[in-house]
């Protein structure tokens, strides 16, 4: 026993639980069966949780069950069976939302929900009356889960059941049930809960031709911002200056002062540099040149593209390039912060340097937090109390402390002074002194053992 779901976007197929749910599979069979959800919302969708529909009002307070649309608003609501052993334990699990009377009675009229979650949620076990499971149509809830919401759940782009198909329906029809011959018409109040409509194009109708253009320009400002955010621009909506040309295609050998000769005829010109290489100075074959005005610029560039200079047909365009816009920036942003003027290179901007006073005659800081008169007054006298008690009493202490600090000075000094010796002897007696003195002594025993041998051959003459 299963019923077929049509919605906007794409069908979902439900098994029923007729044996342990026969009530609650009753009420949505015959639902189904008269039509009663075509055109319906589902008007709260919370992610990785569940979608609930059933509404046809499209706020979640609406809604009947099939005894209701027989018999009237008496028997709006049902009594389900909450079955212990149907849990909410997958994806796709099928139930009708519920509200408790003051007994403790579950009542249940058309909404009911789909869980959004592959996981457990206990939580919603035996509160509300679980009748079937989604069979087919994962793929569409994983589209219902991913749809953008609003703060309430509700999704911005309409999600609605088109139609419903009963594939078997094993209950028999209760008295007075009158099932249409085709689909009815949606009521105003559904028509009254439409945002976005499913069918409903939210792309701009637009040629081919200009959608480039706006993605185009949208790249571009992305790419502006990027440039801003590493410094190379000092704001994203720098645009080139329109009073530049640039030419290119030169011949290496002609100068600046060549082309400002050619283009002078135009009007007058503020700077005109041929690109060189910084290490070689050869020329790069491009310059720019920028004229007074904007009209003389135009009037360069329709005259002088194709010209033929040094045997060269040169090429004129605007200028696209932004780098001296960029210098004179930085140059004048160094000037402002170096002269002082404004703050941060902003000359509207200001630093604070007093907390308060406003007057440049109040150049000392006063108190963070207020005091009135008397306390600022008491807080003068019980300082300068203390300034009178220091100078008074402490005069003694404070010789003795110097004296005590100078004696500690001198026996510090005093033991450098000794080591600094010490250090100096252990210095002087290096490894080619002590070389030199064993020299020494040597050449003194030589001398003594001949002066010995010298006095024993002359006693011997003499005897």
């Amino acid at each position: 026993m299963s019923v077929l779901l049509e919605t906007s976007l794409g069908e979902i197929v439900i098994d029923l639980e007729v044996d342990k749910a026969p009530k609650a599979c009753t009420n949505f069979l015959k639902l189904c069966k008269i039509k009663y959800y075509n055109f319906v919302l589902f008007h709260n969708v919370q992610k990785n949780f569940t979608a609930q529909t059933g509404d046809p009002d499209g706020t979640g307070q609406g809604g009947e069950s099939v005894w209701g649309v027989i018999h009237g608003p008496a028997r709006r609501f049902f009594t389900p069976e909450v079955h212990p052993k149907l849990k909410h334990k997958r994806l796709g699990t099928v139930s009708f939302a519920t509200t408790s009377t003051d007994g403790g009675l579950a009542l249940a009229g058309s909404q009911f929900f789909i869980t959004l979650a592959d996981s457990h949620l206990d939580y919603l076990d035996g509160k509300h009356a679980i009748f079937g499971r989604v069979a087919e149509g994962f793929d569409v809830l994983d589209k219902i889960n991913t749809a953008m919401t609003d703060d309430d759940g509700r999704p911005y782009r309409d999600i609605r059941i088109k139609h419903t198909i009963v594939l078997d329906d094993p209950f028999p029809d209760p008295d007075g049930l009158v099932i249409p011959d085709r689909s009815p018409i949606p009521t105003a109040e559904m028509l009254k809960s439409s945002r976005i409509g499913d069918d409903e194009d939210i792309t701009p109708s637009l040629p081919p031709e200009e959608l480039e253009k706006l993605q185009r320009q949208e790249e571009a400002s992305a790419r502006a911002l990027t440039l801003e955010m590493l410094g190379d621009l000092p704001f994203a909506e720098i645009k080139p200056p329109e009073n530049v040309l640039f030419v290119c295609k030169l011949n290496p050998v002609t100068q600046s002062s060549d082309l400002e000769l050619i283009f002078s005829r135009f009007g007058k010109i503020l700077s005109c540099d041929v690109v060189r290489d910084k290490k070689s100075g050869d020329s790069l074959c491009y310059a720019f040149i920028e004229f007074d005005n904007k009209e003389s610029c135009e009037q360069a560039y329709f005259k002088m593209d194709g010209v033929l200079v040094d045997d060269r047909r040169i090429h004129v365009d605007f200028s696209q390039s932004v780098s001296r816009l960029h210098v004179d920036f930085l140059m004048g942003k160094n000037r402002k912060m170096g002269s002082g003027e404004g703050y941060g290179g902003d000359g509207q901007l200001e630093r604070r340097q007093r907390y308060r006073g406003e007057g440049p005659e109040d150049t000392e800081y006063e108190l963070l937090f207020e005091h009135g008169d008397e306390d600022l007054e008491r807080e003068r006298e019980r300082g300068s109390k203390r300034h009178r008690s220091d100078e008074d009493g402490s005069g003694n202490g404070r010789h003795d402390h110097h004296h005590d600090r100078d004696a500690r000075r001198d026996s510090r000094h005093s033991k450098d002074v000794r080591r600094n010796g010490r250090d100096h002897k252990r210095r002087s007696a290096s490894p080619r002194r002590r070389g030199h003195s064993r020299d020494r002594s040597r050449d003194r025993s030589r001398d003594r053992r001949r002066h010995y041998d010298r006095s024993r051959s002359r006693d011997k003459r003499s005897r």
